[in-house]
């Protein structure tokens, strides 16, 4: 297969000899690359950055989806919480997450006398977006094979496909910080109240979920054909008491679904 043939190619152009350290998540992108990476014969070593911004339920999954294709899995506290920069949430906040990352990879590569190169699963449509993360991985040489291998994400979803990976229809699953309004700082406790919201959303089957923070509300996106399931009576009144429980005193159904970016427009300012 092209595809194939042509990730082969970028990951052993990339690698060099040297081992391979996925910064992997369990999404469907860094899971393909951790997948080529093994096929093409490289020294690869799977690094799951573990957060208050990873739900636990994200951090179970990543370990389970790698157990199935055969790749060690090494946790990384990345504390990047500990990063100004990072808290203040001022629009470049992934700027500062993945270059907590992304050193926390090159200081454990020095400590094991490792000559490394970092893979990350960014692939072309990525490069037209607003990320501030892949900043910080040209800073660092981070190496994104898919991009050199030209797939973009319908590619890479055919390829979890011809390789039966079981998230090859995973949706995207960014981490709990971005729930949280730019300019408002981002902190553990907030991320505590939205997991728990979202966890209790997931064990019902409805997924996928955002449960966005703002302040005393929590605003949540689901498609619109689980609305129903949402305000159903016994989910609706169960609902509400998480929600009180983690914190919110108003619990906000948003009718525009479930939206990529929505908080570009935040209810509160502080």
């Amino acid at each position: 297969m092209e595809l194939e043939k042509r990730l082969f190619t970028a990951v052993r152009n990339a690698a060099r000899n040297r081992v391979a350290y996925v910064c992997y998540s369990g999404g469907v992108d860094s899971t393909v690359v951790l997948a080529a990476s093994l096929r093409a014969g490289v020294d690869t070593v799977a690094l799951l950055g573990v957060s208050p911004s990873l739900a636990s339920s994200e951090r179970a999954e990543a370990h389970r989806i790698a157990a199935e294709i055969g790749a060690r899995v090494e946790e990384v506290q990345t504390n990047e919480m500990e990063l100004e920069g990072y808290r203040a949430n001022a629009g470049d906040r992934c700027y500062y997450c993945k270059s907590a990352l992304y050193d926390t990879v090159l200081a454990l590569a020095a400590t094991r006398n490792e000559t490394e190169v970092i893979f990350v699963g960014t692939h072309t449509d990525d490069l037209g977006e607003h990320r501030p993360g892949l900043k910080a991985a040209m800073e660092r040489g981070v190496a994104a094979p898919l991009v050199d291998a030209g797939l973009n994400k319908e590619d890479v979803r055919s390829l979890a496909r011809r390789w039966n990976l079981s998230n090859a229809e995973k949706p995207a699953a960014p981490c709990l910080a971005s729930r949280v309004p730019v300019g408002v700082e981002v902190n553990p406790e907030r991320l505590r109240q939205i997991e728990t919201v979202e966890e209790f959303l997931r064990e019902r089957d409805i997924w996928p979920a955002r449960a966005r923070w703002h302040d005393s509300v929590v605003r949540i996106e689901v498609a619109p054909e689980l609305f129903e399931r949402v305000v159903g009576e016994e989910v609706r009144a169960e609902l509400r008491r998480v929600c009180r429980k983690a914190g919110f005193k108003f619990v906000a159904l948003d009718l525009g679904g479930l939206q990529s970016g929505s908080l570009s427009l935040p209810l509160v300012t502080s």
